[in-house]
């Protein structure tokens, strides 16, 4: 009778157990979207990653390898590069020197005025893209808004957007249009996760001088706004600063620590993280974008909020609608886990992994500043035609794709010098484009001196340009049975590579040896510790020579 009695009590604590384990298993958030809402889209994924994790990147992202980006906003008016809206607002800044120096105090005088001094007067969308196309981009970015949290087109959920305000034209419509016409995939970067901490300056103040104390207008209300230009319109809508500091939000770098909504950071509400939801499906809605780039560890509001996972199982499931069951999206997160990046590309900021990768991966990265910088143009700071090709050569070998920023001034056009690099890249990309296009990566990625250099990656990225390659450092992919050896710049004598010589295990018995660009035939020769090509009479660029090696 005893046993008979104890084991359907057993039976009931394995089963209480296993329950409560999947209730611990679940995510609580702090500020989790409610059900009304924009609505999603049911299907195959759903709002967690276990689920997110089915994710598979589609060849035709692999295939593409190079895009371009116009990360373009109100920002870009004044000309004085990444994050104005968060750094005019901290006295002794260059920035705010700047600032009140030309537009007045940032109490009288602040970021919503930037807005309204932005026009965008000589934009032409349609000749950029086409530039970029010509370029070699097979896909194209758009900045949709940033950090700043004003939004770039007709937004149903967002006051201060393009149309209302600034230029008062629907600035991803247009992009959308021009990218279209020029057959690329369309890509949207969202950036205004973090309004809530960056615009945090903008609740401070003067801690010296005639106006110490004296708030900035990141306090301001509806009502503060009778009889002035912005009547009518919400600067908390805009500036969302009717909540408390972060700790040690007067050290304008905390935030840097605070960007995974840690350390102190100042947690947002329900309300904000729904407008942000909001926001961002109305945007995936109108416009059904290809790519969709976060400025965020792992996703938007992630662990905070729920806002980001179930904007990621609608943009999946919306997209495999449109497609007949085929899901041609790719969704981008920075920092993640070996398990998130099953779920999203990892995006890595102006950097590289010192290896290959099992998962396609992106870098992100500028020829300048993020934003438009008068400075990089005035003291030639732009990075070369020469290193962005280098830079894209060596992420491909590491199966990467590079998502390239130019800077675009706040009327809309690119400056002289700008050109002048799209189109060098283009030149090299008419005659060496197949080696990156379509291709995968080869057993190793390389070899040479940067190869035999540690360079390990900062938070997000940020180890580019440590290690400077040299003519001495070679790159491979493949395609095919061709495989290829991108040399970075022209050698001073015959080329030795080590991986293709009769003792290297990896080597393949080889048909065939071209330059690409080049009629000269190619003198070489395997030898038992490394092929031998022989340079070139007349080298067909001074960026990149690029060997063409088939494979019995």
């Amino acid at each position: 009778m005893k046993n008979n009695l104890k084991t359907p009590f057993i039976y009931l604590v394995i089963l209480a157990t296993f329950i409560n384990s999947k209730i611990y298993a679940q995510e609580v958030f702090h500020a989790p979207i409610g059900p009304n809402n924009e609505p999603q889209q049911s299907g195959k994924f759903e709002a967690n990653w276990e689920s997110l994790s089915n994710y598979e990147v589609p060849e035709w992202y692999r295939d593409a390898k190079f895009g371009i980006w116009a990360h373009w906003g109100p920002q870009c008016e004044p000309g004085q590069g990444d994050w104005y809206g968060r750094e005019m607002y901290k006295q002794g800044s260059r920035v705010y020197n700047w600032h009140t120096a030309n537009y007045g105090h940032p109490s009288q005088f602040g970021f919503k005025d930037i807005i309204r001094n932005w026009k965008a007067e000589n934009w032409d969308p349609e000749k950029l893209v086409a530039m970029y196309k010509r370029a070699g981009a097979q896909y194209f970015f758009a900045m949709a808004n940033h950090h700043d949290n004003m939004d770039l087109w007709n937004s149903k959920y967002q006051e201060w957007n393009s149309v209302n305000l600034g230029p008062k034209t629907d600035i991803i419509e247009r992009w959308a249009q021009a990218a279209k016409n020029n057959d690329l995939p369309l890509g949207l970067s969202v950036h205004s996760a973090h309004a809530w901490l960056w615009y945090e300056t903008a609740q401070q103040s003067d801690h010296e001088g005639p106006l110490k104390g004296v708030p900035y207008d990141g306090i301001l209300t509806k009502d503060d706004g009778k009889g002035t230009w912005w009547e009518g319109l919400d600067p908390q809508a805009l500036y969302a600063q009717d909540h408390p500091l972060s700790e040690e939000a007067n050290d304008i770098a905390t935030i840097h620590g605070q960007w995974d909504w840690k350390n102190g950071a100042s947690l947002p509400t329900v309300a904000y993280s729904e407008n942000f939801y909001n926001r961002t499906m109305d945007l995936i809605n109108k416009f059904n974008p290809e790519l969709i780039y976060f400025d965020d560890t792992a996703l938007p509001l992630y662990p905070v909020s729920d806002a980001g996972l179930k904007i990621a199982a609608h943009y999946y499931n919306q997209n495999m609608k449109l497609n007949d069951g085929k899901l041609n999206a790719v969704l981008f997160g920075k920092i993640l886990t070996d398990d998130q990046k099953k779920s999203l590309v990892w995006d890595v900021e102006r950097g590289a992994p010192n290896e290959i990768q099992e998962l396609p991966w992106q870098t992100c990265t500028c020829i300048g500043n993020w934003h438009y910088s008068e400075d990089y143009y005035n003291n030639d700071r732009y990075k070369s035609a020469k290193e962005v090709v280098h830079t894209l050569i060596d992420i491909v070998s590491k199966n990467g794709n590079l998502l390239l920023s130019v800077p675009i001034k706040g009327d809309g056009s690119l400056d002289d010098k700008e050109i002048k690099i799209v189109n060098q890249i283009g030149d090299w990309m008419d005659v060496n484009g197949e080696s990156i296009f379509g291709t995968r990566p080869w057993v190793v990625y390389g070899e040479g001196p940067a190869v035999e250099t540690s360079n390990p990656i900062s938070a997000q990225g940020f180890n580019e340009g440590k290690i400077k390659f040299g003519s001495n450092d070679i790159r491979f992919n493949q395609k095919d049975k061709i495989l290829y050896a991108s040399v970075f710049g022209i050698p001073d004598q015959s080329i030795k590579i080590k991986n293709l010589g009769k003792s290297s295990q990896n080597a393949p018995k080889i048909k065939k040896i071209e330059l690409l660009g080049s009629k000269e035939k190619v003198k070489w020769k395997v030898e038992n510790d490394h092929l031998t090509v022989e340079k070139p009479n007349a080298a067909p660029n001074e960026v990149a020579l690029v060997y063409k090696i088939y494979q019995k």
